[in-house]
């Protein structure tokens, strides 16, 4: 399995400089990677290692790991990312994207620069939903300061993160170009993984317009079958506005979708999840 692609963390090495030796992006095998013996090893499942080293082998590593330079020998410290590293060397990868940090270098300095260069390159947009998600897990930014910072509004940030709850498939079409991210947005409007990595699929190969994707997860979702040729014109049923606000909200918060399900005096809400590490991801953000 060597040489399989590392992924998404190809775009921070765009986030980062590199005019200096030993700090900023790099490929670095895995096997120079030595967890840091001053911090408690974190305890993780076989099947949420496993369950991530099969998302990382259809659509590579999403995020990089962030590592310190350990000595002359050529080894580098883990300071965050056990378990893309753990999940990686499961999957065959021999190199993983990370972030080369300085001794010295402390979170404010890491993350102005991931801010600043956020700003000015043109990134994919899931290489910028990675790097928001990069400052939401790892330097515990909110939705807003990660908009204020980058000059975006909040609905652009928390849109773009949503991205990455779409499925590992539809994530690979999007950044190999075959989808845009207008094609991916509209996506998100499904519950049935199965039937949008169909649509994605379906609007790759054939060149769907935008327009005819959100038709296609319209009829999907107003329960009508999607005819050959023919624009679907059934809309969803009517549903009470501030349910549906309230869903965006928590969709915004939480960075995946939201369904909430109510009949006038109780329901429930539906948060979906891509892999189990989503499902940690979420998981945090709620306690």
């Amino acid at each position: 399995m060597a040489g399989r692609k590392s992924g998404l963390g190809r775009g921070l090495e765009a986030l980062l400089p590199t005019d200096r030796p030993g700090r900023g992006f790099a490929s670095l095998p895995v096997d120079q990677i030595v967890p840091n013996p001053q911090q408690p090893r974190v305890q993780f499942t076989e099947d949420t290692i496993a369950s991530l080293a099969s998302s990382i082998s259809r659509v590579g590593v999403l995020q990089p790991v962030v590592v310190r330079p350990a000595g002359e020998d050529g080894t580098y410290t883990l300071v965050v990312g056990e378990r893309r590293l753990r999940a990686s060397r499961a999957a065959g990868l021999t190199e993983i994207p990370a972030v080369i940090r300085d001794s010295g270098d402390g979170e404010t300095n890491l993350t102005e620069a991931l801010i600043e260069n956020v700003q000015r390159e043109d990134l994919s947009a899931l290489e910028e939903a990675a790097a928001f998600r990069q400052l939401l897990d790892e330097f515990d930014l909110t939705h807003d300061e990660i908009a204020q910072r980058v000059g975006k509004s909040r609905s652009a940030v928390s849109n773009t993160l949503r991205l990455l709850s779409l499925p590992a498939d539809v994530q690979a079409l999007v950044e190999s170009r075959e989808l845009t991210a207008g094609h991916a947005r509209a996506l998100l409007g499904l519950e049935d993984e199965s039937y949008a990595i169909h649509i994605g699929e379906r609007a790759a190969a054939e060149g769907w317009s935008v327009r005819q994707v959100e038709d296609a997860v319209r009829a999907r979702m107003g329960g009508e079958p999607v005819k050959e040729g023919v624009k679907a014109t059934v809309e969803k049923p009517m549903r009470p506005a501030a349910i549906i606000e309230l869903e965006k909200q928590l969709a915004d918060e939480l960075g995946t979708r939201v369904k909430i399900d109510y009949n006038g005096s109780k329901g429930k809400v539906v948060l979906r999840f891509s892999s189990l590490g989503d499902l940690e991801r979420i998981y945090r953000r709620l306690v």
